[in-house]
């Protein structure tokens, strides 16, 4: 069934969207999950928690592709589950790309840095846009959909040690595109 034919359904509030959505996406939505997630139960709470989030959305909201938005919707319930889990203690499997990443990505909590996590979000978009094709994989496999690096390196056809060779570079890249912007000091 094609996207535009999901959206009618979620528009009608059919039954059938759920699981029209669940077979066109659910194998995406749930391998998103348990790389942001250690725990089975908690990645498939997630998936369902998502599913309710996207019936809830649609209307009023209307996505123009729903693959990208159901992955955003499903990435922020397990990043939200995640801090619930892990207020006290980091252990998950994601912590370790957040973490490559935590030094470029300023704290948050004010207007200000809600204003500038808009601005370094589409400075971030600009820097991917002028990447070539497997920088962006790299990229988003890594820290959009939490894909650990072994995962990444089968997939391409590399090393790991190559892969995390090549994602230290974006990092780097990234850092000095960012500083130049004027996001980072």
């Amino acid at each position: 069934m094609e996207d535009k034919e999901i959206t009618a359904l979620f528009r009608t509030r059919s039954e059938r969207a759920i699981e029209e959505l669940d077979r066109a996406y659910g194998r995406l939505v749930r391998t998103l999950a348990r790389n942001f997630l250690d725990d089975a139960r908690d990645a498939e709470e997630a998936v369902s928690d998502a599913y309710l989030a996207v019936w809830n959305s649609i209307p009023p909201n209307e996505p123009e592709q729903l693959r990208p938005y159901v992955c955003r919707v499903v990435r922020n319930v397990c990043v939200a589950r995640l801090r619930k889990l892990t207020a006290q203690k980091r252990d998950s499997a994601c912590d370790a790309a957040l973490d490559e990443l935590a030094e470029l990505l300023p704290a948050r909590e004010t207007v200000e840095t809600m204003y500038d996590a808009k601005e370094l979000s589409a400075a971030i978009d600009r820097f991917l846009d002028a990447a070539s094709y497997d920088d962006r994989y790299l990229f988003m496999r890594r820290y959009w959909y939490a894909d650990p690096v072994s995962e990444i390196a089968k997939a391409m056809g590399l090393g790991t040690h190559r892969v995390t060779v090549r994602l230290s570079r974006i990092r780097k890249r990234l850092y000095d595109y960012l500083k130049k912007e004027g996001l980072l000091q």
